[in-house]
């Protein structure tokens, strides 16, 4: 499954969504460290704020690039899943810790599967495409520690939160950065053209 340089040029015009994300999910993993003890409803309330926000953006992304991107709606699948997390955690705030660990891990592992199948589809035509496989195996490695131990204490669930937010913002730092490169080349491109 791969994407033609168009749909590339396209996806590359969305490389600020990918590097708010990826600003978004690090903020949430420096507040984790930096207050672990603000307590599960403030986890609670900036775990639904981060997954609103990244999956909208998602959405956006993936909607936008439906005309030039036949698999366009793996982003938008992934912003979905971003949007449905957030709203169940703001709805169910006072859900027992386990249940928020469950969430969470499920959510994890739904966007990192989606991650890795987008990054196959982005290897043919850019470089770098391998930081939001990482993102996406670094979600995974979480969601499924968070199955495996349910009931571990919320400050280490706090700190694996943190942990994967940092991670994954920063693999989706470098693939905003890169995307915005091949913007610019695209737009120096197409200039060039008009030029003659």
């Amino acid at each position: 499954m791969t994407i033609d340089m168009r749909g590339t040029v396209e996806l590359a015009r969305w490389w600020w969504t990918f590097i708010l994300r990826g600003a978004l999910a690090m903020a949430f993993g420096v507040v984790a460290f930096l207050a672990p003890t603000i307590g599960l409803a403030a986890l609670i309330g900036l775990f639904a704020a981060w997954a609103l926000i990244d999956g909208v953006t998602g959405l956006a992304a993936g909607i936008s690039a439906r005309a030039t991107d036949r698999t366009w709606w793996l982003t938008a699948l992934e912003g979905a899943a971003g949007v449905l997390a957030g709203i169940l955690a703001l709805l169910f705030p006072d859900l027992a810790a386990a249940t928020l660990v469950l969430l969470l891990a499920a959510w994890a592992i739904v966007t990192g599967i989606i991650e890795i199948v987008a990054a196959v589809r982005l290897r043919r035509q850019i470089r770098g495409e391998q930081w939001l496989g990482l993102a996406g195996l670094a979600s995974i490695l979480l969601g499924v520690v968070m199955v495996l131990y349910p009931g571990a204490a919320v400050l280490t669930v706090v700190w694996l939160i943190g942990g994967m937010a940092l991670a994954f913002g920063a693999f989706l730092l470098l693939l905003g950065w890169r995307l915005r490169r091949i913007d610019a080349l695209a737009k120096l491109d197409a200039a060039h053209d008009h030029g003659r």
